[in-house]
């Protein structure tokens, strides 16, 4: 968008403020879609918020416990390919 095409937008008395629909639909912001709100020092910048919080290894090592012999990367991915083979010929 060219500085010449700048849109204006006017804060509630609720301090809501309504995104022009041009950028709404170029973004694909949807009804209901969470934005993070960052204060910069060249304004206010919206951002999609991420759909999970962010986690360490460490934070989820070992959630799901396995006791046994560990598997090779080829065991796991002939594992998946396994299950994928299996759900597509249930439907």
């Amino acid at each position: 968008m060219a500085d010449t095409d700048k849109l204006t937008t006017i804060v509630s008395t609720k301090g809501q403020v309504i995104l022009p629909s041009a950028i709404r639909r170029r973004r694909e912001w949807k009804t209901g879609t969470r934005l993070t709100v960052e204060d910069t020092p060249e304004g206010v910048l919206l951002k999609p918020a991420p759909a999970f919080a962010a986690t360490r290894p460490e934070d989820v090592f070992g959630v799901l416990a396995y006791h046994g012999k560990p598997k090779t990367l080829d065991q796991m991915d002939a594992a998946v390919l396994a299950e994928a083979r299996r759900r597509h010929d249930r439907d």
